[in-house]
């Protein structure tokens, strides 16, 4: 149809499927299909042709995505799919105003053009900016799917921008966050409430810190996690061992066990190996400390991972 219809403009239009949607990541199944699931592709331009022709390509595609069925597009998939801007789709996905084609000059990212002159400062002082405010989350949906065709470039410019992942400065501090969170939940105040009988604040602690695993993992990966619901599916397909993940899911089924806890006073010295959760929370912490180590972040091997946040964050320092 665009080859038929839009041939003069055909280079300049990026297609693909991308963004918002488990079909996008490859997992949709029986159950995700029964919400915004049907046929359609994503089609990409820049401001400029938006307002040339984006209104005549968009009549098109819909006319011909209508004439093939699409009983499944709801009014919330027609908004992921079809014809959209390169800015709105990265600025509705990342949750901020984008202008991407000027950012792809500024970094010099855009394919048709030289950097600048000192384009790689311009790089480091604009994207700890940026990407201190963007959730990893969103991340992962604006650079997942798969780009069909993008000639123009400026789409997959910025794309190949974001999979290059965080400068070192900001993956180091959010793994000093999570290396705390998982530290703090589950290896400090996870046996505080246990000792106070608080199962609920408990849960919550084994809750915050199998996240925090979760998150590590794809840190050291240098790979975004999905949205929460698939972020565990997507960390078994990376972990090819199944060790891993073996162990996040021993933990995610464990009950708060009162018995390990009665007549046992606090001590924060000292394990209590009678309680499965903290035995499964000392393998995990060996398990990021390997990684830890296989990064150049440490050389220890102790599993007290809150010991480990101000050596990761000085290396941001050098």
């Amino acid at each position: 149809m665009i080859h038929e219809k839009f041939r003069e403009a055909e280079q300049r239009i990026a297609v693909g499927i991308a963004g918002e949607g488990s079909d996008c990541f490859g997992w949709d199944d029986l159950i995700s299909r029964d919400h915004d699931f049907g046929t359609g592709v994503c089609l990409w331009l820049t401001d400029e042709d938006m307002h040339a022709f984006g209104r005549e390509l968009s009549d098109a595609y819909t006319a011909l995505v209508d004439s093939h069925g699409g009983d499944g597009l709801t009014e919330r998939l027609r908004e992921r799919r079809g014809v959209m801007s390169i800015n709105d789709f990265y600025s509705n996905v990342l949750g901020t105003d984008l202008n991407v084609e000027e950012l792809c000059n500024t970094l010099g990212l855009n394919r048709r053009k030289e950097a600048p002159d000192g384009g790689s400062d311009i790089k480091m002082e604009l994207t700890v900016e940026f990407w201190n405010d963007l959730d990893n989350s969103c991340l992962a949906t604006a650079v997942n799917g798969e780009v069909f065709r993008d000639d123009f470039g400026v789409f997959s410019s910025f794309r190949e921008f974001l999979l290059d992942y965080y400068p070192e400065d900001v993956w180091r501090i959010r793994i000093a966050e999570e290396l705390h969170r998982f530290s703090a939940s589950l290896q400090v105040n996870y046996a505080r409430c246990m000792t106070r009988g608080d199962v609920v604040a408990a849960s919550v602690c084994r809750l915050h810190g199998l996240e925090a695993a979760m998150q590590l993992f794809f840190l050291m990966k240098r790979e975004y996690p999905p949205y929460y619901k698939w972020t565990y599916r997507r960390l078994t397909e990376l972990d090819r061992e199944g060790t891993f993940s073996a162990l996040l899911r021993d933990l995610s089924l464990r009950s708060c066990n009162m018995g390990a806890w009665e007549d046992r006073p606090y001590n924060p010295d000292k394990l209590n190996t009678d309680d499965e959760t903290v035995v499964i929370t000392e393998k995990i912490a060996s398990h990021i400390v390997r990684m830890l180590g296989q990064r150049g972040f440490i050389r220890s091997t102790d599993p007290y991972l809150e010991k480990y946040v101000d050596e990761v964050i000085g290396g941001t320092l050098r």
